[in-house]
């Protein structure tokens, strides 16, 4: 089983202007925030705006990323697709090229709403990879939760180790951590309540702009330094409460972009923000650079 405790940041796919994908900042980034520490990069993922990108770009991303990467932090590849047979190319592809996890989607979008569905869907998966597979639990986008006991199921799968947990809902968020699967936080505006209560690491969209702040938080918490973490926490939460209650992906990118880290730029059928909307997510950064 692999070792995804801490910060996985929950990276952004740089394009340019035209909505291509910008490879070389890209690998720029990687560096960057490998650099600030973090424990893992999640290739493809909804921050990175997966939706919207090919099979074929994406396992790009996760072949350059990988190779990027070298083995200095843990690589998740979101390989999450609608057609079950692309599900399972993506993971196999994802694996192949080195990959240390797989984030994979409940079947959203008109798939099986019940526990039996969910759980034949990821059993399927399971038995086509050799490597762990974190569910994602994130109703407001997928319409699917997956309760604790559907949980306690899907933990008896031999790859399916980890779940992260985006629902925001601090109360669902314990009782997965009476399970046997080890939970990552997907809920920004949650993140340290999480990591008190004892779950191992996030899956962080927020720790684009902010990733040696995130790093820093996760010491805190892990190393027992709780009024440190609450005071950083408090710099944190005026940006974290607005990516939360807005256009996520736009306003991730538009402070990640204030701060130096990737170009800003969305891909159709997304828009750009404009100067108006980024200023004012601008402005909820100014207690984290004070």
């Amino acid at each position: 089983m692999a070792n995804l405790a801490g910060i996985n940041l929950a990276m952004q796919t740089p394009f340019r202007e035209d909505g291509s994908i910008d490879y070389s900042d890209w690998e720029r980034l990687i560096d960057v925030y490998i650099d600030a520490g973090v424990h893992g990069l999640v290739l493809g993922a909804g921050t990175g705006q997966h939706p919207y990108l090919t099979e074929a770009e994406a396992n790009k991303l996760y072949e350059v990323g990988i190779k990027r990467i070298n083995g200095r932090c843990n690589a998740i590849c979101q390989s999450s697709a609608l057609n079950m047979d692309e599900v399972v190319r993506r993971s196999r592809h994802a694996e192949k090229a080195g990959a240390n996890a797989l984030m994979i989607l409940p079947p959203y979008l008109e798939g099986p709403q019940d526990d039996d569905g969910i759980l034949a869907f990821y059993r399927d998966i399971d038995a086509t990879v050799g490597i762990d597979i974190v569910g994602y639990n994130i109703p407001q986008a997928t319409g699917l939760s997956v309760s604790p006991e559907l949980l306690v199921r899907l933990s008896e799968l031999k790859n399916f180790n980890y779940i992260k947990d985006s629902g925001g809902d601090l109360c669902t968020h314990q009782r997965y951590l009476q399970t046997d699967c080890k939970v990552l936080n997907g809920a920004d505006t949650t993140t340290v309540y999480a990591l008190m209560a004892g779950t191992v690491g996030v899956i962080w969209g927020g720790a684009n702009y902010m990733p040696h702040e995130a790093v820093a938080l996760y010491n805190h918490v892990n190393n027992g330094r709780y009024a440190e973490a609450l005071a950083l926490w408090k710099k944190m939460l005026p940006s974290l409460l607005h990516i939360w209650t807005t256009e996520y992906v736009q306003a991730v990118l538009a402070a990640a972009h204030h701060r130096g880290y990737g170009t800003g730029f969305v891909r159709k059928p997304l828009r750009n923000w404009d100067k108006t909307k980024r200023d004012v997510m601008i402005a909820t950064l100014k207690s984290l650079e004070a």
